[in-house]
């Protein structure tokens, strides 16, 4: 159950980012769920041996980082969807900066899963390796939807990805701040 919900917020870009039609066939599909879940696999192994004093000096911004990466990256799909033509400045998502910006965006919650799972004495592999699985998994059915999706409504889809992206965004901060 843990890992679903790990892996809710990587299906949910994973179908905007198929939807956008901008990580065209399979080799990118692959690079997005395999470093989707290599990053849901990391963050809880780094939040396991962190221990509670780094996660608590990070607990107090975590949310809005995320929140900043994923209002960032919606909006430039957002300005996309509504420009003309090919828009030059977004490119294939499954690559450079904007992987980057995603997979930590999508993998904070993680890092404080692990601090729990250190604190509940959980041996970390087995749980690493199935919230990886799930995610990466749900990432190529969110990417493959996506793209049934984008194909259907166009450029309007690239509108509701970014719209999602910001969604997510805001959804994190207010769990953090209640």
């Amino acid at each position: 159950m843990i890992a679903l919900g790990l892996a809710m917020d990587a299906f949910a870009v994973s179908l905007g980012v198929g939807a956008t039609q901008y990580a065209h066939g399979y080799r990118p599909a692959f690079r997005l769920a395999f470093h989707f879940g290599l990053f849901q696999m990391l963050m809880p192994v780094l939040g396991w041996l962190a221990g509670k004093t780094v996660v608590e000096k990070i607990a107090s911004v975590d949310h809005w980082t995320a929140f900043g990466l994923l209002v960032f990256v919606g909006g430039r799909m957002i300005h996309a969807g509504f420009s003309q033509g090919e828009s030059p400045h977004i490119q294939d998502p499954s690559r450079g900066l904007t992987l980057l910006v995603l997979c930590v965006a999508t993998s904070i919650d993680a890092l404080a899963v692990g601090l729990s799972l250190a604190m509940l004495k959980v041996e970390i592999l087995y749980p690493v390796l199935v919230i990886g699985v799930i995610t990466a998994s749900l990432s190529v059915v969110g990417i493959r939807a996506g793209k049934r999706l984008g194909t259907i409504f166009g450029k309007r889809m690239e509108v509701f990805g970014g719209l999602v992206l910001i969604a997510i965004g805001v959804r994190i901060v207010v769990e953090h701040l209640r």
